[in-house]
Formats: structure tokens, sequence, C-alpha cells
């Protein structure tokens, strides 16, 4: 079984227009509402791809009710931890002349509710995948990562791990199963700017070092680096075409990769390429990609 764990997820209101003018009534020409959240949108490519998920972390309120229906719309089981008090939050995302983003607070966590998503991680067995992603709201302790990688480290399940610099950093002595930083997070962890592949790669050693096993780095648009625990280092540029929104395109490399390395039995340039093809087809699309979309760009990697 594949989890994953959302800890903030939220309802995207998603706005086009052609100039955003501050202080003034502005009219969008677009406008959608999509339930985001980094570990929600691996589960949704992984269902686009062919593989259920069950999708956890915490919801309340007309918002969260909302996120379960979308969830079950695209054919994803969620067992979400459901809050009293409060509403999931709302992040408005203005997309004009320049993006502008607005992103909710959500809502308070007490450690009862805390203690409730534990109970279902415990549930989880050896060879169980889970994907750990994104922010942590200020109702959570700063070390929750940390805590439940602790709390399954013998049970012999596959941890991902996607989340920002000192998130990331902190739960590598846990030995997670996959991290996926991007080029720019790489180099601000230790304090510097890389400049090419091979800096990117000894960079990517030491946090194999440090206790990661595969390291999977997202460039945008020169491609992607998976460094595998056995040292061997894999390159792919990325897909020709023309980006039309990057949100989501991290989580659907990482969607990507667990589906090519569950369909190859473990295959890790199958899966750094299906990664790539993946993430690039999101990035293509107005919406997550799709497996079509997927196959056809995996015609011109490898």
């Amino acid at each position: 079984m594949i989890y994953t764990v959302t800890f903030n997820p939220s309802l995207d209101y998603i706005l086009r227009l052609d100039h955003f003018a501050a202080g003034e009534i502005n009219r969008v020409n677009y406008e959608q509402i999509l339930g985001g959240g980094k570990g929600i949108n691996v589960s949704i490519v992984l269902k686009n791809l062919g593989h259920d998920s069950t999708a956890l972390g915490f919801v309340a309120g007309f918002t969260g009710e909302e996120i379960k229906r979308q969830l079950q719309e695209f054919g994803v089981k969620s067992d979400f931890v459901q809050l009293e008090q409060g509403f999931s939050r709302i992040n408005v995302k203005v997309k004009a002349d320049k993006e502008t983003e607005i992103n909710g607070q959500g809502p308070d966590i007490s450690e009862n509710k805390q203690g409730e998503l534990f109970s279902k991680l415990d549930k989880l067995v050896a060879g169980d995948t889970l994907v750990l992603a994104g922010s942590i709201p200020k109702a959570l302790p700063d070390d929750i990562y940390q805590r439940i990688m602790a709390r399954l480290e013998s049970k012999g399940i596959r941890i991902v791990v996607d989340a920002e610099k000192k998130l990331l950093l902190n739960v590598l002595q846990y030995h997670p199963f996959l991290i996926k930083p991007n080029n720019h997070e790489l180099g601000d962890m230790f304090g510097v700017k890389l400049t090419d592949h091979d800096e990117i790669i000894t960079y990517a050693k030491k946090l194999q070092d440090k206790g990661a096993q595969n390291v999977l780095i997202s460039m945008a648009g020169d491609g992607a680096i998976l460094l595998t625990a056995a040292g061997v280092s894999y390159r792919c540029p990325a897909p020709q075409g023309t980006l039309v929104n990057s949100v989501g395109a991290g989580d659907s490399m990482v969607a990507g990769f667990i589906t090519g390395f569950m369909e190859s039995n473990g295959d890790f340039e199958r899966a750094f390429h299906m990664g790539v093809a993946t993430g690039s087809a999101s990035a293509f699309s107005e919406n997550l990609a799709t497996r079509p979309e997927v196959e056809e760009l995996l015609k011109g990697i490898g």
C-alpha cells in the first residue's frame, strides 16, 4: 500500500487575469478551485497513473469537506483526521503579469488529534510506502517529521520525504528511502550556489553521507539527476514542451518515480525516467499529469 501525508491541506483558489492592480477592483477571466497540498497531489497523480493510495492528514470545516469530496471524485481514498474546530486553509493564487499567492494558516491541531494520525500510521506494515510532503502548520510541533520516522524506523517501510531545508535535513538520520530536493534547495542546505551537474552530484552525496538512501534532484527546465544508494548516478534532460503551470510538477515527479519503481520491480533508471516524464507532463498541462501524457513523453526519454 501507498500512503501520503499532507499536514496542512488547502483549497487552492486559482485566478487568472491580464493585469493585477493593488488597491483596485480586478476582474478575472479564469477561476478554479482545487484541493491542494503536496501529498494530495502525489495521491491524485498516482491514481492518474493507475495506482491506489490513501491520503492522510488533517481536515476541518466546509473546506475540508470539499477537499474530501474532490479526492473522492478523483477516485482517491482518504482517511483524514477530522478536526472539530476551524476550517482547512484557503490559498489564493493570482496569475497575472506577476504571480501572487496568499496562503491561509490552517486550523489548530490538538495533541489528541496528532495522536489519531500516529494511530493511523502505526497500521502501516513492511513493504508499504509512505510519502511525507510539504510544510508543517504552526499548530504542529516542528519535529513531527522526525517523530513519525522514529516511530516507523524498524518497520521496513519505504519513506519518501519532499520537504524544505530544515525539515529534510533533520530526518536524514532515519535513512529515508528517497528524498527530492531541487537544485536550489540542495545548494541552500550547504550555503553554496550550484552551477553544474558535477557539483550537484557532489552535494547530493553529502546528503547520503547524512543518511539519505536515494537522492532525486529536480532542476526545472534543466531536467533531473538521481543518485542511488548503490552510488550510481543518472542524468536526464527535461523533455521539450511549453511550461503552462509549475504547481504540482515536483509532486508529480515523486508520484512518477514511485510508479516506475513499483512497475519495474525496483529498476531505478526506469523509475527515474518515469519521474521526469510525469513531472514534465504536469508542468505542460493546466492539470496534473495523466497516464497518456506521461507515456507520450517517455517515448523521448532514455
